[in-house]
């Protein structure tokens, strides 16, 4: 190891050299020269670099109070969209409704409308019926009747030549005959 003293002889012979203490002109120069480049940087430096620090520090501030305004308007975009999608879905679930109580409108109107064309067809049929009814009844007269006047010709041996009397005969016979079907009919039916 390196001893941490040196001595040193002077002209004198009595000086000694310390690595660890500086000589007093070295100290002061030093000290000197210190506080000159000190007194430089403090003048010259340390202006621009607490600007410099300054700027950051508001740009950061700047850069944060921009984040929170953000950060809250995305907050409340999200809340906004939120309830928009609440409010979309209160509106379908409407829509729906009104859907399903229009279905039910148009299913009960159709069932009206189909009944009251059943029964304006029910009502067609039973004109139609009583029509070909009546005509096939008056057929029916007029034929059962030529042949019950050709009949009592035939069993007479002279032909009716008196219309008025024929046909008095024959709707005569023709109530009779309906008389005695429509009181069988009900005895019929008490069978059954």
């Amino acid at each position: 190891m390196v001893n941490s003293t040196i001595l040193a002889s002077g002209s004198g012979g009595h000086g000694s050299f310390s690595v660890v203490v500086p000589a007093l002109p070295d100290l002061i120069w030093g000290t000197l020269a210190f506080v000159v480049v000190a007194l430089a940087v403090y003048k010259f430096a340390w202006p621009s670099f607490s600007a410099m620090l300054d700027e950051r520090s508001e740009k950061i501030e700047k850069g944060l109070q921009a984040a929170e305004i953000a950060r809250k308007e995305i907050a409340e975009e999200r809340q906004d969209l939120q309830d928009e999608v609440v409010q979309a879905h209160r509106d379908a679930a409407e829509i729906r409704e009104k859907a399903q109580e229009n279905a039910k409108l148009i299913v009960v109107d159709a069932q009206v409308k189909a009944k009251d064309e059943a029964a304006a067809i029910v009502d067609t049929a039973k004109q139609r019926i009583s029509a070909d009814t009546e005509a096939a009844s008056r057929a029916l007269r007029s034929d059962v009747g030529a042949l019950a006047t050709e009949l009592a010709g035939r069993i007479i041996g002279e032909s009716v030549t008196d219309s008025e009397l024929a046909s008095r005969v024959i709707d005569r016979f023709l109530d009779e005959l309906e008389t005695s079907m429509v009181k069988s009919e009900p005895a019929a039916a008490q069978e059954v």
